[in-house]
């Protein structure tokens, strides 16, 4: 029997969000990445031209989509001219997906952003979409196209129980995180506690008050992302103040907009985890922050779809 891989070779492209990550991606898949050029015209315009043939061939186009703009657009460029080219399947391979967090209409009169992002994707030509940690994994549901969604979970897990940590407790910062914070404890045989906070305004928070007992206990806070991290460092303090002995954080998105590091480096979190799925400058991250790469979680689902196997067993929290 043949398989569409039997005839249908594969060709793997990075933009220009995350080229560390992406060449991880591709070195640990086996292959190198595709030659194309990607470069801004005075105005500003982006032009986008695959450097080889890909027709008939099974794409798989990587790049987060976190600010400025013109990475998303950027991406679409790419799907746009993919399809044109006559690429056979194109998949969108999407580390970090922005706007994730516009996912419905919480006021009147505003964007369900993250919809939108799901449109314009489908109508650029994708036929498939490779992600992790969505902050809402609803958002699957705005696709009409296939999406796979893997989780950071899978490394951070590993990287705590190397880390031997006794009388351990996972955390879960606010109320939205308790389905991952309870996924976290199960695979680590610990205890779990909420915080339960009130955002007064967007990335500003207020920490009001902590369900379950923390005294005694190494916490580790686990989030989908951190922007401002105003949320974690505020965790922490409370956390200490009641009794908590160190707290670490592990997030899958280090977003780490306006202070966010410096706040980090200022705060009562002794070590934070996050992934490679935002490129940072390593120089400029504190010695508190410790990378762990998802290049080979990403290319193993690759391998798995270009194959037509299943990868069920890649995105189970």
């Amino acid at each position: 029997m043949l398989h569409h891989y039997d005839f249908r070779p594969i060709s793997i492209f990075a933009g220009r969000s995350n080229p560390v990550l992406a060449e991880a991606i591709a070195g640990h898949y086996g292959q190198r990445l595709g030659n194309v050029t990607i470069k801004e015209f005075s105005d500003g315009e982006l032009y986008v031209r695959f450097e080889e043939s890909i027709r008939g061939r099974d794409v798989y186009l990587i790049q987060s989509t976190n600010p400025p703009a013109s990475n998303w657009l950027e991406l679409l460029l790419m799907i746009d001219a993919a399809r044109r080219a006559s690429a056979d399947r194109i998949t969108a391979v999407i580390p970090y997906f922005g706007y994730a967090r516009q996912e419905r209409k919480d006021q009147p009169r505003v964007s369900i952003a993250a919809k939108l992002m799901a449109n314009m994707l489908t109508t650029a030509g994708a036929d498939r979409i490779l992600t992790m940690d969505l902050h809402a994994p609803q958002i699957q549901g705005f696709f009409d196209i296939p999406v796979d969604h893997l989780y950071g979970s899978a490394v951070f897990v590993d990287a705590i129980r190397h880390m031997h940590i006794d009388n351990l407790l996972i955390v879960a910062p606010d109320m939205g995180s308790i389905k991952r914070a309870r996924a976290y404890a199960s695979k680590l045989g610990c205890g779990l506690a909420v915080i339960d906070k009130r955002r007064a305004q967007a990335n500003q928070s207020e920490v009001m008050n902590i369900i379950g007992d923390v005294k005694g206990k190494n916490v580790i806070l686990v989030d989908d992302m951190a922007d401002t991290a105003g949320t974690l460092v505020n965790a922490a303090v409370a956390l200490h103040e009641r009794g908590a002995l160190e707290v670490r954080a592990a997030c899958t998105h280090g977003i780490f907009s306006g202070q966010a590091l410096e706040r980090i480096a200022h705060s009562d979190i002794v070590e934070f985890l996050v992934t490679d799925t935002i490129y940072h400058d390593p120089k400029l991250l504190h010695e508190k922050i410790t990378t762990i790469s998802v290049a080979p979680g990403f290319a193993d689902a690759i391998r798995r779809i270009y194959t037509d196997d299943s990868i069920s067993t890649l995105f189970t929290e």
